[in-house]
């Protein structure tokens, strides 16, 4: 064994990814995990962050590290056709990931109306109309699409791997579990107990932060 191999050994010990899990298919619900530390005050080795700095997600360091023990990897998350920097990230996703694993739909914008009190206090971009004022939200869930997937590759796969902390797939996971699939979950802060008992496995992104996050500095304003 060589000494990259060692390492990926390593890790999967570490996660406890051990052989019985087989061949391993992962599904990234990207517009969850993109989310995971933008809260964090602290990077990997626990030291406080400068305030102009946020840490990120990396792709090529998520995909690294999934590689490890995926033998397959599947990245979905929405796009907005009219924003320059949306369709460069797309693009970097498809070069990262290979065309033909990224699965994309264009987002769509929610109204969410406003109090008065939430008027004066937003910092996003106001619209109005007859009903008030109000901002847009994206929404763009890949629920049916991820579930889908996952049973038409049924055949192909020993571990189902999911990146998401979203409580709608605790019925696809107590699904897969029953036609003989072992359950990896790779989650980001608070999910629900079911979620939680749908799988065999657990991983807190916060234990793999080192491994696929990386320090920004914050738009200026």
């Amino acid at each position: 064994m060589d000494l990259q191999e060692f390492k990926k050994q390593f890790i999967r010990d570490e996660l406890g990814v051990t052989e019985d899990y087989g061949s391993i298919f992962t599904f990234i619900d990207f517009g969850n995990v993109n989310k995971w530390f933008q809260d964090d005050r602290q990077d990997s080795d626990n030291k406080l962050l400068p305030e102009d700095t946020t840490l990120n997600v990396d792709l090529e360091k998520i995909n690294d590290f999934l590689k490890i023990f995926s033998n397959d990897i599947r990245f979905y998350y929405g796009h907005d056709p009219e924003n320059i920097g949306s369709m460069s990230f797309l693009r970097k996703t498809k070069y990262v990931f290979g065309k033909n694993k990224v699965f994309t739909k264009p987002i769509q914008w929610v109204r969410h109306h406003l109090s008065s009190d939430e008027v004066s206090t937003t910092t996003r971009q106001l619209f109005n109309d007859i009903d008030g004022s109000y901002i847009r939200l994206p929404k763009c869930n890949f629920d049916v699409e991820m579930s889908v997937d996952a049973l038409k590759l049924l055949k192909k796969y020993n571990t189902f791997c999911l990146l998401s902390g979203d409580a709608d797939f605790v019925y696809l996971n107590s699904y897969l579990k029953s036609k003989g699939k072992k359950i990896i979950l790779i989650k980001g802060g608070h999910v629900t107990r079911q979620l939680r008992k749908s799988a065999h496995l657990v991983i807190n992104a916060q234990d793999i932060k080192k491994h696929i996050a990386v320090k920004k500095q914050k738009p200026g304003d």
